[in-house]
């Protein structure tokens, strides 16, 4: 099977796509750049981490980096910003699944976990997986944060990271926990979301690691 990882420069998604790549014949990493809401360290340390699964991993390890700001940009400056974790989510899946399509990938990894934060409440990620049709493992999604950690210091990604980072200033005050699918679908038709996936997707790069 091949498989498709939407994986961060944190410390969950890694982990996710370590358990994962035991089924796996060949795992897709792509990675959202988020600049410029976060500093050049974050681009920096996500690479660090791809070379280490890369190493750890017993499958073919192929890495994308999609250039997410624009994205960011756009539905902050036109929509409701209490869903900008909500949004985000929605527009790396649209990217993955466009990668898996190209990549003939069966599946896309994400590093959920139930509850953790305000995009991964059981409401938001039912609306966050209406976006795709292809099917969206969740390996770690019953893990407590101290299981993820455990695993990740095991694996020797934990230390990568929590390597400094300005982290992601994108996300709102008081983001959403319950977003409504009518009310997203209602506040996406204010901008050219298919736009906004192509030009990403087209403009991706092929990371060498």
């Amino acid at each position: 099977m091949k498989f498709v990882s939407l994986i961060s420069s944190g410390i969950d998604s890694p982990v996710a796509t370590y358990l994962l790549s035991k089924k796996a014949d060949e795992i897709i990493l792509v990675h959202g750049d988020i600049r410029p809401f976060t500093d050049q360290r974050e681009i920096e340390n996500f690479t660090h981490l791809a070379r280490h699964l890369k190493k750890i991993i017993s499958c073919s390890v192929k890495t994308y980096v999609i250039f997410h700001g624009d994205s960011l940009t756009t539905f902050k400056q036109n929509c409701n910003n209490k869903y900008t974790c909500v949004f985000c989510k929605r527009t790396l899946l649209r990217y993955a699944e466009k990668i898996a399509e190209k990549e003939s990938a069966d599946a896309i990894i994400m590093g959920d976990s139930l509850g953790q934060v305000a995009s991964q409440t059981l409401q938001n990620i039912r609306v966050v997986d209406d976006v795709v049709k292809i099917p969206i493992l969740r390996p770690l999604i019953g893990f407590d944060k101290d299981d993820v950690v455990k695993i990740a210091k095991e694996i020797g990604t934990y230390e990568l990271s929590i390597l400094p980072s300005d982290g992601c200033n994108a996300v709102p005050n008081k983001p959403s926990t319950m977003a409504k699918l009518e009310k997203i679908l209602e506040e996406e038709n204010k901008i050219d979301v298919d736009n906004l996936v192509k030009k990403a997707v087209g403009t991706s790069k092929i990371l060498i690691i």
